[in-house]
């Protein structure tokens, strides 16, 4: 069995770094960087098809073949051309520069360091393979590079399509949350799956679909496939083979839940049923088409977790103050609950009318959003008080929590 290790890339949402970090931490694997959204960490074949398969945060799963200096195009041909392409790519494999970008670099256009890095790449398996064409109708090698003050990061691409799309999400509606994103949020939370967790505004059944997988340990790329399943002399068939039956072997869908997701929308609720039942937990969630001001529960201590309108649109921005506010009536009337809601609508805190306890800024794409946590204080026994300081501590820890 190869011990051969990789460096591996995983790309995350701006500001969700320490979230992905302890996913990768927990599967077993050793980081070695930590940036602006992305982890870094080191792994063998079988890593390769754990993260893949496992992994809820991250949008793919880079191999990275190089960190080079350039800053002209002849320097970047020359320096991807010393690469050993052939340990990677076979002679029948399709490879192409799927994506490129710079920033503060004196290369600057993607179509053209695509171009170069295309040449460089053919010129070396050239000499290897002793060919001058290659049919390129085997496995897919789509390299990605990212330039960063003249320094490119080149790496391969495992996943192929990109990791949020678990398979289930057949039905959408607008503006969703990715999977990946709804994951991590999820996870900055103390939540665990034997408290409730209600969200009023599910639309598709995103947070509520992504709990329950948590909560049944449903591995979010158990039913899909990979890119790097082809890469035989990379990846072992055998890698695959395991990583999948673990994440089967661990399923457990006899657990008893409390998640609800709420909408207006009966076609939202229908897209998030038909999800639900697309990814196997239909069993664990209970949907229903009820408005945020009807939001009430007979449990103490559970978690609202939730993606509320933006108003993004002009003609939603009038609706939103009382949106807002019925949000926080509705909190209120809540037994010691927790509330967790992600939104860029600058007045939220005011309309609902607390201040929040956190806000943590995160980019959902390019649209600068704030999460932000609540804790009812109007609450004043000693019990409420002494869990509420024990979950804001249980959330700083797992965030702020270092590499060992």
């Amino acid at each position: 069995m190869s011990t051969e290790r990789f460096e591996l890339i995983a790309p995350c949402h701006f500001g969700l770094e320490a979230v992905l970090k302890r996913e990768i931490l927990d599967l077993g694997y050793e980081i070695s960087k930590v940036e602006d959204g992305k982890v870094t960490f080191l792994a063998d074949a079988q890593g390769i098809a754990d993260a893949n398969v496992f992994l809820r945060t991250t949008e793919r799963i880079l191999l990275k073949i190089a960190e080079v200096k350039a800053e002209t195009f002849d320097e970047l041909f020359e320096a991807t051309k010393a690469l050993p392409w052939e340990r990677y790519i076979p002679a029948d494999g399709k490879f192409w520069i799927a994506k490129a970008n710079s920033v503060k670099s004196k290369l600057f256009s993607p179509s053209d360091i695509q171009s170069i890095m295309k040449k460089a790449i053919v010129e070396r398996l050239k000499g290897v393979y002793n060919v001058s064409w290659f049919p390129e109708d085997g496995a897919s090698f789509p390299i990605r590079v990212a330039f960063m003050k003249d320094v490119a990061t080149i790496g391969i691409d495992t996943s192929g399509v990109s990791l949020h799309k678990r398979g289930y999400r057949q039905m959408t509606v607008k503006a969703p949350i990715t999977e990946t994103l709804a994951s991590a949020l999820i996870m900055l939370t103390p939540w665990k799956k034997d408290r409730s967790l209600v969200d009023p505004f599910c639309g598709s059944g995103t947070f509520p679909i992504e709990a329950a997988m948590m909560a049944a340990d449903i591995a979010p790329g158990m039913n899909r496939s990979f890119l790097a399943e082809d890469w035989k002399q990379v990846v072992p068939r055998r890698c695959w083979y395991e990583a999948v039956e673990e994440a089967q072997d661990r399923v457990n869908l006899k657990i008893e839940t409390d998640i609800q997701g709420y909408d207006i929308d009966a076609e939202a609720l229908k897209a998030a049923r038909a999800n639900a039942k697309m990814a196997g937990v239909e069993s664990l969630i209970h949907f229903q088409q009820r408005p945020v001001k009807e939001l009430h529960h007979p449990k103490p201590y559970g978690f609202i977790i939730t993606n509320p309108p933006y108003g993004e649109r002009l003609e939603e921005k009038a609706a939103l103050p009382q949106l807002y506010r019925e949000i926080g009536e509705s909190y209120r009337g809540l037994d010691k609950w927790s509330m967790y809601l992600i939104t860029s609508y600058d007045k939220a805190e005011n309309d609902i009318g607390r201040k929040a306890d956190k806000n943590r800024k995160i980019y959902n794409g390019m649209l600068k959003t704030y999460f932000t946590s609540s804790w009812d204080q109007s609450l004043q026994d000693v019990r409420h008080r002494k869990r509420k300081r024990a979950l804001i501590n249980e959330e700083d820890n797992f965030c702020n929590r270092k590499c060992r």
